[in-house]
């Protein structure tokens, strides 16, 4: 777990960088609609454009990455799970007895 922090933090860094640069292409473009320049305008929309594929692009791409990590985790979790339970199968039926008392209290309370 701990082995993800950083790749997490470097991919946050590298988010806020691309919103960063994309907020200040907009406000360029914004700006430049100001004079009335058609080819200012039209170079800043196409600078514009490509940085917001760009970030549209990383974030896609880190999104699956995002994905893909949930899911090999949540895939290790349950294999852990299920080797324990096979190899302590009567740890497991107490837990399971346990807890089950434990609801089954809670809920007769109402």
């Amino acid at each position: 777990m701990a082995s993800r922090t950083p790749r997490t933090d470097a991919g946050t860094e590298q988010l806020k960088a691309d919103l960063e640069h994309l907020t200040q292409t907009l406000e360029e473009l914004v700006g430049a609609t100001a004079d009335d320049s058609r080819s200012n305008i039209k170079q800043l929309r196409e600078k514009a454009e490509q940085r917001l594929q760009e970030t549209r692009h990383r974030l896609e791409a880190r999104g699956e990455h995002l994905y893909e990590e949930a899911r090999d985790s949540v895939r290790e979790q349950v294999d852990a799970c299920d080797r324990y339970v096979h190899s302590n199968p009567w740890t497991s039926v107490g837990i399971g007895a346990a807890v089950g008392v434990v609801i089954g209290m809670l809920i007769g309370r109402r």
